[in-house]
């Protein structure tokens, strides 16, 4: 029809106007922005019918993701005669651009403020702000929106193929990137002409009816097309069957088809969180802020990917920001998360380390999951408890510190990409990582140069580094009085050093001081529990005051951390040899770094087994496979616990051996004591074997 309401006599025109109608899709149903519900985890944007009767004209407004924040709204009057356009006329982000010269200089119905057309011809771009209704231009003018760089119309015969269904990554109520799909409305009886006949159609316009497409079809026809909008639906239809890895490179497609465009970033970021890389997803959503200002659904996922790193001033930034209603479960994540870093640092203030670690646990559990710089104090509290070992394990296990956002933020009241360099140079001091720990506190200092932990740090290692280094100096020139003298001078700067107490120790055993070596020793181990110097420094002195029991215990724990340290298990040979001899046994035609004996008659065995002391005899035969993966075990146990006789019997070969035992199933093990049985185990497990063996070795 004409504005005016007649029919139009010319049949070739009707033709054409009824084909573009079903080509777009156009529809009577308009989405209802104003009854998008953003809580839900699937947030459909509703319809509603407008009544029109079938002879009034018929007027579709559509969404798409590559519009701006606020999301634009086009409309079309579907009695418009306009052919359609070319293929290679359209460009490369799917928007559609031309001169305004041809274009009528008649304004909208109810214009907004700053969206009138200008006296030579342009148009502001029609912007939805999901107040208010919605209108269609009038005849023959199609509003540039979204679609439309700013400032241009589109001629008049000139139309796009861009699907009336537009799909776009919802904010979703949670974490964002793991959103919903948000449509907008499309009638059902029209959804089948989202699919055109002609098969190189398909390309220029994917919705819903391709929903039953696999996921291999949506990754090459978007890799195949050269329309973003085309490539960024297969995206989303990636996403949505969860495939966030192919996802990702259909919107890197869409990115290097038009780099400008803010939906396409934070798409991008939330495929990038679907892969659990928080911090890219971050940038991303950076530059589709810095792309589009106004981009509301750009602010709210960078708020919850940042609070989710832990920098709550920079999340509330962004989830605060005006015209954005926050999200209410948004808003009680943020709060609990604040709350328990507040406390942490509270504790950390006054040196609670119990009540940091608890505080810095809560507040990963409660939304900051992804923050390594709460890792980091998880560390640092564990460190300040002297569980040393757990603490450099945390300090391993954590993520690549990355600059998380383009602002520097802080944590603890310092720069908070100095507080990992913070840690590490406390965590290598302890550990004797010297030189390490002097570079750690040089980078801290150099990202925060004010920081008056970080100064004191600084400061300190370096004090530290260079007296344990004078004392090694001295300690090689034999001068161990002057060494310990040394020591102790960096002990006072920082009395927690285990490797500081440990080389004083040796000071000690070096001047014949026993006593004051043990005690050295024990205040190591009571920083770093497992420290394999400290254990074998203080079996030494316990062995030079002939504390057997004591000096076989050190040994012991020594052969656990390092099983094949041949010195570790002589030395504890001899001290169980001289605790036997201390407590009045026997001892005799005892030999470090024995075998396991082979025995081939009765007659040895029962000579065997009645050498003073205790014998642990493996009965076993050569076919069975249970003997085959425990033996190479025997083998070890004889050289951990070379006090012991070792002996092994085939059953097959010594028959008689085997029935004066009664072996009838193998493995089994007997343990004997001056010829006398005193256990027997019948296909033990390695663990079981052992706890029995090293029962009887004290």
């Amino acid at each position: 029809m004409s504005h005016s309401g007649k029919p139009i006599s010319d049949p070739g025109l009707t033709e054409l106007s009824d084909q573009l109608r079903d080509s777009l899709g156009w529809d009577t149903n308009k989405p209802d922005f104003r009854e998008l519900d953003l809580g839900s985890p699937v947030s459909p944007l509703r319809t509603r019918q407008t009544g029109l009767a079938p002879t009034t004209t018929t007027t579709t407004t559509t969404t798409s993701s590559s519009s701006s924040s606020s999301g634009s709204v086009t409309g079309r009057n579907a009695a418009n005669q306009i052919p359609k356009r070319p293929e290679s006329s359209r460009n490369n982000s799917g928007e559609l651009s031309g001169s305004s010269e041809n274009s009528p200089t008649a304004t909208t119905r109810n214009p907004k403020t700053g969206q009138t057309r200008s006296d030579s011809g342009t148009t502001q771009p029609l912007i939805y702000s999901g107040q208010g209704s919605v209108t269609s231009p009038p005849v023959n003018v199609l509003p540039t929106g979204n679609i439309c760089p700013s400032g241009k119309i589109l001629k008049t015969g000139m139309a796009t193929s861009r699907s009336p269904r537009s799909d776009m990554l919802g904010s979703g109520s949670g974490l964002y990137g793991h959103g919903s799909i948000m449509r907008g409305g499309v009638s059902a009886a029209k959804t089948s002409n989202l699919e055109p006949a002609n098969p190189a159609a398909n390309t220029r316009g994917i919705g819903s009816s391709h929903s039953g497409i696999g996921g291999d079809t949506w990754l090459k026809r978007g890799m195949a097309s050269m329309d973003p909008e085309t490539v960024k639906r297969a995206g989303n239809e990636m996403y949505k069957k969860g495939h966030f890895g192919e996802a990702l490179s259909l919107y890197d497609r869409a990115i290097a088809l038009s780099p400008a465009n803010a939906a396409y970033r934070s798409n991008r970021a939330a495929a990038l969180t679907g892969l659990g890389r928080v911090a890219e997803a971050v940038r991303e959503c950076e530059e589709a802020v810095r792309l589009d200002p106004n981009y509301w659904r750009a602010h709210q996922r960078l708020g919850s990917l940042l609070l989710r790193l832990g920098h709550i001033d920079a999340a509330r930034k962004h989830l605060y920001l005006p015209g954005l209603q926050l999200d209410p479960i948004e808003l009680q994540k943020l709060q609990a998360v604040e709350k328990h870093i507040s406390k942490c640092a509270e504790a950390r203030k006054i040196g609670d380390w119990i009540s940091v670690l608890r505080e810095s646990d809560a507040a990963v559990s409660a939304g900051a999951d992804s923050s390594s710089l709460l890792f980091l104090c998880r560390a640092e509290a564990l460190l300040k408890l002297h569980q040393l070992d757990d603490a450099e394990s945390a300090l391993s296990n954590i993520p690549k510190v990355e600059p998380p956002c383009s602002q520097l933020t802080r944590f603890f009241g310092m720069v908070s990409e100095a507080y990992p360099f913070f840690v590490r140079a406390q965590i290598d001091m302890s550990l004797g990582r010297f030189e390490n720990a002097v570079t750690a506190a040089e980078k801290a200092a150099q990202v925060d140069p004010r920081n008056a932990e970080i100064v004191a740090l600084h400061k300190n290692v370096r004090l530290v580094t260079r007296a344990r280094a004078r004392g090694n100096d001295l300690f090689k020139s034999e001068r161990f009085t002057e060494a310990c003298s040394a020591y102790g001078e960096g002990l006072r700067l920082d009395p927690s050093n285990s490797v500081l107490h440990c080389n004083k120790a040796a000071c000690w055993f070096k001047l014949g001081k026993w006593e004051q070596s043990i005690e050295d020793c024990n205040r190591a181990l009571r920083i770093h529990p497992s420290y394999a110097k400290a254990l074998l420094r203080r079996a030494a002195a316990n062995s030079k005051l002939e504390r057997w029991a004591d000096a076989v215990k050190d040994y012991e724990l020594l052969r656990k951390e390092l099983p094949d340290d041949n010195e570790v298990a002589e030395s504890l040979f001899h001290a169980q040899v001289a605790l036997k001899k201390s407590r009045g046994e026997e001892v005799y035609n005892l030999k470090f770094g024995g075998e396991v004996e082979e025995v081939s008659n009765l007659e040895q065995f029962r000579a065997a087994i009645s050498f003073p002391g205790i014998s642990v005899v493996h009965f076993k035969t050569t076919s069975n496979s249970q003997c085959k993966q425990i033996s190479p075990f025997v083998d070890t146990l004889c050289s951990r616990y070379p006090s012991l006789n070792f002996l092994k019997v085939d059953i097959d070969e010594c028959t008689a051996v085997a029935n004066a035992e009664n072996v009838r199933i193998v493995p089994t093990f007997k343990i004997y004591k001056n010829g006398s049985r005193v256990k027997e185990i019948i296909c033990p497990s390695r663990d079981v074997l052992e706890h029995s063996v090293r029962h009887y070795s004290c």
